[in-house]
């Protein structure tokens, strides 16, 4: 009979995990495309087309993308609020223009 020292002793190695597939993340083109139209809009200062789209884009992302819920909502009040500031200043600026209109032709 043969004996091993401790420090001889066979090492065993742990065995690795068995290889599970990935799976990609599901993807929302609709709420990303809100979220970003949302954002670019208010750090553009673009003030209807692309929040409308933006608006649309995220109503239509809550219905058909539920895992992007999140993204959409935001996408939803960031171009509601730049929609709404624009609506403001469109109304303060005729308001403000139609109370000078007497003073235009004053020469």
């Amino acid at each position: 009979m043969s004996t091993i020292a401790p420090d001889q002793a066979p090492v065993s190695f742990p065995q690795p995990a068995p290889a599970t597939p990935q799976t990609a993340a599901p993807s929302s083109p609709l709420a990303v495309s809100s979220l970003v139209l949302g954002l670019v809009s208010i750090l553009a200062g673009w003030t209807f087309l692309a929040p409308l789209a933006g608006l649309i884009t995220g109503i239509l992302a809550l219905g058909r993308e539920p895992q992007a819920r999140t993204m959409a909502l935001w996408g939803i009040v960031l171009n509601a609020v730049m929609l709404a500031g624009a609506v403001i200043v469109v109304l303060l600026a005729l308001g403000f223009g139609l109370a000078l209109l007497p003073f235009a032709f004053v020469f």
